[in-house]
């Protein structure tokens, strides 16, 4: 069947070629045509096909689904408490991870999953249509590949985290755990996982140690992604070029040689708002990025330690006031960008022949996200 929706006031298809020509491809007085699961058409009103059934916009903005392309979803417990402490001063150094790799692995898998699925809910009625999520609160290869196999039921956007930290299990014996999560656990985890990812900062892993768990994963066909530059400086950034990773995340604490790395290469850098915001960190200078060439992403990063929220319409406004990123920029990161990421061209745009993701705004257009922050503007989220 055949659906038009139509008296659309401003469309976002991130399609240059059409509309006003700027990055966003915006279409005023617009129409859509939705063929099955694929987009068939967009246009203006007046030029629009036939359909087999019309749906009205009412003179409001349609946009494409935002691709949240960093987020931490399959876990148990709550760190409300260190959160409260950071606010009162106490700094972030990544530690609480072990809380909630602790309640994650005496959770039930019926626990878990529930829980996704809150989040994904959460997810979906904020508009995001495309989603990634991550292991990496198990840290044991049964509870890594379970967290992976909860995980994909939802989304096959899954990313094997064993290198999240050195959990206390082998605090005495890190060589052996880098062993472990580039061998049996690897192993384990490659047939549920689309992705590998490494922490590459203080307090995780060194950048040798990434190189050699991410190389492991290469090898067995999963495609790289890697934290870096969020506790400080260090040359995790540039091991993901290095690499062709599909996007280095956090980049706080980027430096001028990361950038023009970044630059240079094909790597997204992806930018994590919520996560500077609950932890009092720097926030990264977007327009350094912007500026050089960067192709840009943001995303939620979901996790219940350093960034407990699944609104992007959020991480939009805060990286609208405090980053540098015009609300164009920041849209375009949400939505393009994330799906740059995650390397897919099937998502993020709107154009014939891709999938019907979208989302209609209660609002006139896609500024009111930065305009009117904490407001769930989101009215309508179509999904295939």
């Amino acid at each position: 069947m055949t659906v038009l929706y139509d008296d659309i006031g401003e469309l976002v298809t991130n399609d240059p070629t059409v509309g006003d020509g700027s990055p966003l491809g915006v279409i005023t007085d617009a129409a859509l045509l939705v063929d099955g699961d694929r987009i068939a058409w967009v246009g203006p009103k007046a030029a629009a096909p036939e359909a087999d059934r019309r749906v009205t916009c009412g003179g409001t903005a349609v946009l494409p689904g935002f691709v949240d392309s960093h987020a931490h979803l399959v876990f148990a417990g709550d760190r409300s408490a260190e959160f409260a402490a950071r606010m009162a001063g106490e700094p972030y150094d990544g530690g609480g991870i072990a809380t909630t790799v602790a309640a994650t692995r005496e959770a039930s898998a019926d626990a878990l999953t529930a829980n996704l699925a809150r989040l994904a809910g959460e997810l979906r009625r904020g508009g995001v249509t495309t989603f990634e999520t991550k292991s990496g609160y198990g840290l044991t290869t049964v509870d890594e590949q379970r967290s992976l196999q909860i995980a994909n039921a939802l989304t096959p956007e899954t990313t094997y985290l064993g290198a999240h930290v050195v959990p206390l299990d082998f605090r005495h014996d890190r060589d052996a755990y880098v062993r472990l999560v580039a061998g049996d656990m690897l192993a384990a985890c490659r047939d549920h996982a689309r992705w590998i990812d490494v922490f590459c900062d203080r307090g995780a892993f060194d950048v040798d140690e990434a190189r050699f768990i991410l190389r492991a994963g290469i090898d067995v066909g999963l495609q790289p992604r890697l934290h870096a530059g969020q506790l400080g400086p260090g040359d995790g950034i540039r091991l993901a070029v290095a690499l062709n990773a599909a996007s280095v995340d956090h980049c706080t604490y980027a430096t001028d040689a990361d950038i023009e790395a970044l630059a240079a290469g094909d790597t997204v850098a992806t930018l994590l708002p919520g996560a500077e915001f609950s932890t009092r960190a720097p926030w990264p200078d977007a327009r350094r990025f912007l500026d050089t060439g960067v192709t840009v992403a943001l995303a939620t990063d979901c996790n219940p330690g350093s960034s407990y929220t699944t609104s992007m319409g959020f991480c939009i406004a805060v990286a609208v006031r405090d980053m540098g990123f015009t609300p164009a920029e920041a849209l375009w990161a949400a939505t393009a960008g994330g799906a740059r990421a995650l390397r897919r061209d099937d998502v993020g745009v709107l154009a014939a022949g891709k999938r019907a993701d979208f989302i209609r705004l209660d609002a006139p257009s896609y500024v009111h996200f930065a305009y009117r922050p904490g407001v769930p503007i989101v009215a309508d989220v179509v999904i295939a």
